[in-house]
């Protein structure tokens, strides 16, 4: 029988994806993965560059935010970097999100997208996102939130090994409060052996611009590390 790729076994789960736990008051989830034309973009991705059993290292973002994957339902992956860099057309709303900029520019940095993910796959602390007021909310900014969603998080984390994800180690995007989150899940579960931490895109486009090149370098030299 032939074997299921990573590329199938991803997109059946996260079109599965399901939060079921009540939110704290104000907080609404933010599931792309139920829309058909999400679905059908995400397909396209995960076929393009995952049609394989390859082994590749996790880099764990927050969770999705609106203008990237909270609408593409790709990680750090806003539609104008879906279809300039990854060669995908889509109807989707042409807006740019910073995290997603930076990561396009690292990637073009590391070889381009089929480089790129053929070494590494870009996922998120938590797989689905949440808004409070209309706008992003971490999954770490409330702390009931994160005691709700914490056992999302470690049985998202699990089903990522069925993928064909690398144990050894991981690399978490954001050396504050997600690093905090995941360093104390992973040594609670012992999911990798070695957890790396960069700052978060959005952190360095944000606040760190002019020293783009310097943060690129970084990111370069922890992502070599982590495929050693």
């Amino acid at each position: 029988m032939k074997k299921r790729t990573f590329a199938a076994k991803a997109l059946n789960f996260y079109n599965a994806l399901e939060f079921t736990n009540k939110l704290p008051h104000g907080v609404k989830i933010m599931n792309p993965y139920k829309e058909p034309e999400t679905q059908g973009y995400l397909k396209e991705f995960l076929g393009k560059f995952f049609a394989d059993n390859v082994g590749r290292v996790a880099v764990f973002g927050i969770n999705p935010g609106r203008f990237g994957s909270g609408i593409t339902g790709i990680t750090f992956t806003d539609p104008v970097a879906l279809a300039q860099f990854c060669g995908i057309p889509n109807n989707l709303p042409q807006v740019r999100e910073r995290s997603s900029e930076f990561i396009y520019e690292f990637i073009n940095h590391w070889g381009g997208p089929e480089k790129f993910y053929r070494d590494f796959f870009l996922t998120a602390a938590s797989p689905l996102g949440f808004t409070r007021n209309g706008i992003n909310f971490n999954y770490y900014d409330d702390r009931l939130l994160f005691k709700l969603v914490k056992p999302f998080i470690i049985e998202s984390i699990k089903a990522h090994f069925d993928f064909s994800i690398r144990p050894e180690t991981a690399i978490i995007l954001g050396t504050g409060k997600n690093q905090k989150a995941l360093t104390k899940i992973n040594q609670e579960f012992g999911f990798f052996k070695k957890v790396y931490a960069v700052e978060h895109p959005r952190f360095i486009m944000q606040y760190r611009r002019k020293k783009l090149k310097e943060y690129i370098k970084r990111y370069r030299d922890v992502f070599s590390q982590a495929m050693k």
